[in-house]
């Protein structure tokens, strides 16, 4: 029997209404016992992967005042091959430990603690819901991310600390992989524009068929086929999008809108979970992710401000690392001697 208001070929609703409180009364249900969540949350960290979404106001139009072939070249792999310097540079400004998992990455924590988490799906490479305590198997990066790294030739894993000290040294140093015959270039495992999404992306999208309930966080929903993901749902299943602004298709009987800042939300639906308190010291323990040195971040910034200035701040370290770039392309030995520096690949040097 279907509810009134709804036509024959639809589910009845799962969810009681479209608040908070029945949301979280049916989190609480044992019904609800499969949850999927994707999170792009903010953290000061500029959107800047995704070409085509409202990131090309920010950094992506910063980048294009600088001398690179185009602005996403700092992500494409071919560059990436001929010129490490710029990538290097800006993996300086994002690395883990430079910026705090927010009260959202913290909400995400919760939902495996209280055993109703199946999967965090995110596009994120900057690590956040690792370091918010997320369990790693419990985490599907779309896109790759900082956790590990290896030799894109030989495909060798390489150490974490010593591409961290390399990243994060005064003069930019560009890791090299340690195997004597190989000596490629060494990147983490993000994915660059050129090459294929994690086989672990693949395989887990039949997750999504299990789910009882699709939480999506502070995303555009643009950039495919992570975007898709949302539609591959059972049709009874809840789908609840948490965002600052209305995207994608949420027109489904159990769909339901909270447009606002995700934090805030989260903590009203933590209130009506009766977790408050538990977001509060999950969120506390996430001091200790912060490199020694690090600013603590406001609990509430200014997102259009503060991006904005990390944006800046951002374009300003590459532009230098150009230049430094630049004058090696100078101070570079003839190809005839055979040698190359450190920003073009050895295969890449002309010979005659």
């Amino acid at each position: 029997m279907t509810k009134p208001g709804y036509a024959a070929d639809q589910h009845p609703r799962i969810l009681e209404g479209n608040d908070l409180k029945a949301l979280a009364k049916y989190m609480k249900s044992d019904s609800c016992r499969n949850l999927g969540a994707g999170v792009s949350t903010s953290a000061g960290i500029p959107d800047f992967r995704s070409p085509g979404t409202a990131c090309d106001l920010g950094l992506y139009a910063n980048l294009a005042r600088l001398n690179l072939p185009f602005p996403e070249a700092v992500f494409e792999i071919g560059f990436f091959k001929k010129n490490p310097i710029p990538f290097y540079t800006l993996a300086k400004e994002l690395y883990p430990g430079r910026f705090r998992p927010t009260p959202t990455h913290s909400f995400i924590t919760l939902l495996h603690s209280h055993s109703l988490l199946h999967t965090c799906f995110t596009q994120n490479i900057d690590t956040l819901e690792r370091r918010a305590g997320v369990p790693a198997h419990k985490i599907i990066e779309a896109h790759g991310s900082f956790a590990t790294q290896r030799c894109i030739d030989c495909k060798t894993p390489f150490d974490a600390e010593k591409i961290k000290k390399a990243v994060l040294s005064e003069e930019i140093e560009i890791p090299r992989c340690e195997r004597r015959r190989c000596k490629g270039l060494v990147k983490p495992d993000i994915v660059f524009f050129g090459e294929g999404l994690p086989d672990q992306f693949h395989r887990s999208i039949r997750n999504l068929r299990e789910a009882d309930l699709l939480i999506v966080l502070g995303t555009s929903l643009t950039v495919h086929p992570f975007a898709s993901l949302v539609d591959l749902v059972p049709n009874d299943c809840p789908r609840v999008l948490i965002n600052l602004d209305e995207v994608g298709d949420f027109n489904k009987p159990d769909d339901v809108l909270f447009l606002g800042k995700c934090d805030d939300i989260v903590r009203e639906l933590c209130k009506e979970l009766e977790w408050e308190e538990e977001l509060d010291a999950a969120w506390e323990k996430t001091k200790e992710s912060l490199e020694a040195g690090e600013k603590e971040p406001e609990l509430e910034p200014e997102p259009e401000e503060s991006t904005e200035d990390e944006v800046e701040k951002i374009t300003k370290n590459l532009e230098q690392g150009l230049k430094v770039s630049d004058e090696k392309d100078e101070k570079r030995p003839s190809s005839k001697s055979g040698q190359a520096s450190d920003s073009v690949e050895p295969d890449s040097v002309e010979e005659d």
